[in-house]
């Protein structure tokens, strides 16, 4: 039997949306990979400047997947006070976002909730303290108390950095499980493109609960959404560089 013009102007249609949708899925997955990752903020514990139910973009680019390709990536080097989303080593399936604190080389230490850099005082502006008391260093208390306000001298090895979240008395953090080795940091975190005002579901969740959270999204998406926080950039007001000097009000002595 013939095959008509119509049939094949029929089959190279499908076969061209066929090869767009193609296209269009390698690119999303390219992009998801090597490029842009949506994020959601499960927990308070980078409050207030990464509120619970914020919906962020990280940049996956700016660091590159690891040593650099020809002098192409990583774009920038981490550096100290940048906002990383980075698989738990602890547990790997499970992504955390954190602060840089300390970067390799460094000796990081805490004294009475205040953070010193190479025993410099670091500056931040960014931190939250919720709890009021401080702890003595005492290693008889348990954790998280014995770590929270006092951390002895510890130097960061190579390959490695050490993270805080900005809600200090509430974060798990490197004072806890240690720090996070190159190859598990995915990202900066770029900018909020969507705030709801409510706990996420966590990733693990039953599909009861998330159709409970999804529901409640849909039912309240105008009056929850905190919307002065759309397309709002992470951090732009409290991003520290590398190259600029460790600021702060006092020095430790000898």
């Amino acid at each position: 039997m013939a095959v008509t013009t119509d049939d094949n102007e029929r089959k190279s249609t499908v076969r061209e949306y066929y090869e767009a949708l193609l296209i269009a899925v390698i690119f999303v997955r390219f992009a998801a990979i090597f490029v842009f990752q949506a994020f959601k903020i499960p927990t308070g514990s980078m409050e207030d400047n990464l509120k619970v139910g914020d919906h962020i973009i990280v940049n996956k680019f700016i660091y590159g997947p690891g040593p650099s390709l020809g002098g192409l990536l990583p774009l920038r080097e981490i550096r100290r006070g940048d906002i990383i989303v980075f698989r738990y080593p602890l547990q790997p399936e499970t992504d955390f976002v954190k602060r840089v604190i300390g970067l390799p080389g460094d000796t990081v230490e805490i004294h009475d909730k205040n953070v010193y850099v190479n025993r410099k005082k670091l500056d931040e502006p960014y931190k939250l303290h919720l709890d009021s008391s401080v702890y003595p260093p005492q290693p008889a208390l348990p954790e998280p108390y014995r770590s929270r306000d006092q951390f002895k001298p510890y130097t960061v090895p190579p390959g490695q950095y050490f993270a805080m979240g900005d809600n200090r008395d509430r974060s798990s953090d490197s004072r806890y499980w240690g720090t996070v080795p190159r190859s598990m940091i995915k990202g900066r975190a770029f900018m909020v493109y969507w705030s709801f005002h409510g706990t996420p579901a966590s990733t693990d969740a039953p599909w009861q609960e998330r159709a409970k959270e999804l529901a409640g999204v849909v039912g309240h998406f105008f009056t929850r959404t905190r919307w002065d926080r759309s397309f709002l950039i992470v951090d732009k007001h409290y991003h520290y560089h590398s190259e600029e000097p460790i600021e702060g009000d006092s020095e430790l002595g000898p």
